[in-house]
């Protein structure tokens, strides 16, 4: 079985036409990138969209925060 068919917790991946990992592996994102590209996918698909935002939202917030802490460029 290919594991693309299937999904522990619901089915709001399985549904797309690509899934955010498939997404996220073949253009070597790193963790944080595939996080929000997660949420914002599902935004319509799973639950309360809105919660999903504001995870986009605060997972974007720590890594412009590490950023700034690890001497990163930012627009700030």
């Amino acid at each position: 079985m290919n594991p693309k068919d299937t999904q522990v917790g619901g089915n709001h991946y399985t549904k797309m036409k690509i899934q955010p990992m498939e997404f996220s592996m073949a253009n070597n994102l790193n963790p944080i990138q595939h996080t929000v590209i997660k949420y914002v996918t599902r935004v319509d698909l799973k639950g309360n969209g809105d919660e999903d935002i504001d995870k986009a939202i605060h997972t974007l917030q720590l890594w412009k925060q590490w950023r700034k802490d690890h001497g990163r460029k930012t627009t700030d």
